[in-house]
């Protein structure tokens, strides 16, 4: 199993994008109906863009109509971790990677029933998606039932 570590402050600077440094080190978000993932249903895994644990499956990802992509799982709960999040006057809870302690967005319980309820809104700038043709390649093998 691979191992999954945040980089330094400074090689994330060089590595990720102004947007993508915001939203994963900073809490931003990015503006829904404008970003790379919302639209995108291609067969694959979305892995964190800070530290590549894998995060989401394409086959657990749906159209919420958020703005954002949404999915109602995770691959795995031993890479995210949840917390409560006050700001903006609300009480959400807050979804992160779990090694790289990046933010990637919010989970909900309007997500399809049938599907367990939940809705877990991810910012695109929090993920980089790997194409099933490319996750062995990769080393995200394991993974490839999941994306069905």
């Amino acid at each position: 199993m691979a191992e999954y570590k945040k980089p330094l402050k400074e090689e994330l600077k060089r590595k990720l994008t102004e947007l993508q440094y915001l939203v994963t080190q900073e809490n931003a978000t990015e503006r829904p109906f404008a970003n790379e993932y919302d639209k995108h249903f291609e067969e694959g895994i979305y892995v964190d863009i800070v530290s590549g644990e894998p995060l989401f499956a394409s086959g657990d990802k749906f159209n919420s109509g958020c703005g954002w992509p949404a999915f109602s799982k995770p691959i795995s709960r031993k890479f995210i971790k949840e917390k409560a999040d006050f700001t903006h006057n609300m009480h959400r809870i807050e979804v992160r990677s779990k090694n790289a302690d990046s933010h990637l967005g919010h989970v909900f319980n309007d997500g399809p029933e049938e599907d367990g309820g939940l809705r877990y809104c991810i910012n695109s700038a929090s993920l980089r998606f790997i194409p099933k043709d490319k996750m062995q390649e990769e080393g995200y093998e394991e993974y490839i039932d999941q994306i069905l």
